[in-house]
């Protein structure tokens, strides 16, 4: 049962403030390492686009939840339930589509953090902390889907610890060992080191545990990594780069897969090792290849964002027009959501 099911639960304004800055204490007991990618994301300037005129049901979120253990920072991940509709199966990030009555898209993450897999929301959590929204991705449902970015903290210790930059010596945080998925989404919660994603053979170095060779890796046994590029209809014929991660669940793959490596490019200030896209594959194309490789992608999400204002933009003139007709009552609503409903 979701916590928030049981204890009353905070109002949104309430849990988005006390996300909004991470104490010093806090950043002061993260490695050297991991408090440089955690300040790294807090300060990257990103052209985060206007996504109030988007419909409702066009949005969603996801929340990268990042904490450091062993001195190395590490992701929660889930396994979908292999009963749902969409996506059966595959590993994704807590997340889901935008409510109308959510205030904001950091609200979202969070509400469906909490309903997935029981992660208390702030007030109630004060080791939640915010670090960066990114830009919206698309989905090949055609959803804008904004990553929310966080940092867990672990909590004060009770005894002070001879080395302040060590994080206790526990195998997981101890508000991960207390969540619970949800039956009906969510199969398995595990995580995954973030570095990972950049150079994918660290899972090697480090001894981490992977999934055998099977339904859930059918790849070489001795692989990590695992990518092939695809003409995809819903990105208007974009070739697009489909990556491939082992893990020791399911593989982190698609749109999680890119966002985590976005996550990741701009945490640790480095590329993968391997060709983020089709263009690096072999062809010794430069860094400006890659960048309009990239751009190509930007460019169709805008165009999605385009297209969606013009739908928004004639549904609201229509439903004026019906309401001065009195056709309607009330009219539509400025968020969009009587758009959507009907989308």
């Amino acid at each position: 049962m979701a916590l928030s099911s049981i204890i009353s639960k905070p109002t949104q304004s309430d849990s988005e403030n006390c996300l909004r800055d991470i104490p010093t204490h806090v950043l002061k007991r993260l490695t050297p390492k991991s408090r440089a990618c955690v300040e790294r994301l807090k300060t990257c300037q990103l052209d985060r686009p206007d996504l109030s005129r988007q419909p409702t049901s066009k949005l969603a979120a996801v929340l990268v939840l990042l904490y450091e253990q062993a001195g190395e920072l590490r992701v929660l991940l889930t396994t979908r339930s292999k009963s749902l509709r969409a996506h059966p199966g595959q590993t994704a990030l807590p997340g889901g589509k935008a409510d109308e009555g959510d205030e904001s898209l950091v609200w979202t993450a969070l509400r469906e953090a909490n309903e997935e897999v029981g992660l208390p929301l702030p007030p109630i959590s004060s080791n939640i902390h915010f670090i960066t929204t990114l830009p919206p991705f698309l989905s090949a449902s055609q959803l804008l889907v904004t990553p929310v970015v966080v940092l867990l903290s672990w909590p004060a210790p009770l005894v002070p610890l001879s080395f302040p930059n060590i994080p206790p010596n526990s195998s997981s945080h101890p508000i991960l060992t207390s969540l619970t998925p949800s039956l009906t989404e969510v199969d398995r919660i595990f995580d995954h080191p973030l570095e990972a994603m950049l150079d994918p053979r660290l899972l090697l170095n480090k001894g981490e545990s992977l999934v055998d060779v099977g339904e859930d890796w059918p790849y070489g046994a001795g692989d990590v990594y695992n990518p092939s590029d695809v003409r995809l209809d819903a990105f208007d014929g974009l070739i697009y780069r489909m990556h491939r991660f082992r893990t020791c669940a399911s593989p982190i793959k698609g749109l999680t897969a890119d966002i985590l490596i976005s996550v990741a490019e701009l945490a640790y200030g480095r590329k993968p090792v391997y060709g983020r896209y089709p263009s690096d594959s072999g062809s010794g194309s430069s860094p400006e290849d890659t960048d309009l490789e990239g751009e190509t992608y930007r460019a169709l999400v805008r165009r999605r964002m385009e297209e969606n204002e013009r739908a928004f933009a004639v549904a609201v003139e229509e439903g004026e027009q019906a309401r001065l007709t009195g056709k309607v009552d009330g009219g539509i609503r400025a968020n969009g959501s009587a758009f959507l409903a009907g989308a």
